[in-house]
């Protein structure tokens, strides 16, 4: 089993990104909802290649190795 990890990184300067490991899908998006409302408006989005994935080609994935 794969673990989920919600990565926040926050510079110097006080700027924050959000990072989701682990999920697939718009999954992510639902798990670090409540940390982009509690950082306020979000400037920026970058997707993985987990976020095009669906729950069942990950798992299939994962079940081969």
């Amino acid at each position: 089993m794969t673990s989920k990890i919600i990565e926040i990184i926050v510079t110097p300067e006080g700027k924050s990104s959000v990072q989701t490991l682990g999920f697939s899908g718009s999954s992510c998006r639902d798990a670090s909802r409540f940390i982009e409302q509690a950082l306020g408006p979000r400037i920026g989005e970058k997707l993985t290649a987990e976020f095009h994935q669906s729950a069942s080609v990950r798992q299939a994935n994962q079940q081969r190795n």
